[in-house]
């Protein structure tokens, strides 16, 4: 056996957080924050508010959990997740905007803003649309120089930050359906997301140790991933977050951030 097929496989697990507004909480920030090693945390334009940010920011840096900025089409009542048309150049002012925010917060906290994911109708969008991808990196250079990018991989948003000299780190999903082309099926058609923990247990080891998953109709995908995403806002999401990652763990898989 070779040293290189000797290697344990490595993964990050990911988490969205910051996920309220105001009264409003939607993600148990403080037990994901035990379990995950990066975090996504929203800049204020899907969800997010200032104090929000803050408290997050200072309780990932308090835990070592590497900070990221998940940036959004400024859409507070649909959650970020509905289509919008941003012209490229104003998109690029918004994200540049959003990593900002969140920048000041991250520095207060003796941390800094890490990486950047795009979320909901972004994400989905920068996936085919070049010219929305251009104005997303476009921000990105703009506020942070040189952030990794997390994002799907084959997207057009890594095309474009490849393209920008910026580093990219793909990313896999376990409680999220895919179609045989290796996307995300949409929200919105049945079975979007995996509810089943089992299931979410057995797609996680696969991503992690064989870089593959099945699609929606059964079809084997490959999916080459160095950060595996758990979304918070699912019921249950801190218990079977700790699930998987002991799993992983179990199964001889490191679990450490990307950066």
């Amino acid at each position: 056996m070779s040293d290189l097929a000797a290697q344990p496989a490595v993964i990050d697990l990911n988490a969205d957080l910051g996920e309220g507004f105001g009264r409003w909480r939607l993600t148990d920030d403080d037990a994901l924050l035990s379990v995950v090693t990066s975090a996504n945390v929203a800049c204020g334009f899907h969800a997010g508010d200032p104090g929000t940010m803050r408290r997050v920011c200072e309780r990932a840096a308090a835990g070592g959990v590497v900070i990221g900025a998940q940036v959004s089409y400024r859409d507070l009542a649909g959650f970020g997740r509905r289509a919008m048309d941003v012209p490229a150049d104003e998109l690029a002012d918004e994200i540049a905007y959003q990593i900002g925010a969140l920048e000041v917060f991250a520095r207060a906290a003796g941390a800094r803003v890490a990486y950047v994911k795009p979320h909901g109708a972004l994400y989905n969008r920068c996936v085919h649309d070049a010219a929305q991808a251009a104005g997303v990196v476009a921000g990105i250079r703009a506020a942070g120089g040189e952030l990794p990018v997390l994002g799907l991989p084959g997207s057009r948003l890594h095309e474009a930050a490849r393209a920008a000299g910026l580093p990219v780190v793909e990313e896999a999903f376990a409680d999220r359906a895919y179609t045989a082309e290796g996307t995300l099926v949409p929200r919105g058609e049945p079975g979007a997301v995996v509810e089943d923990p089992e299931e979410v247990v057995r797609r996680s080891l696969g991503i992690a140790r064989d870089a593959a998953v099945r699609s929606h109709d059964g079809t084997p995908v490959t999916v080459r991933a160095r950060s595996l995403c758990l979304h918070g806002d699912t019921p249950g999401a801190a218990a079977l977050a700790r699930r998987v990652k002991a799993e992983l763990a179990a199964a001889g898989v490191v679990v450490r951030s990307f950066v």
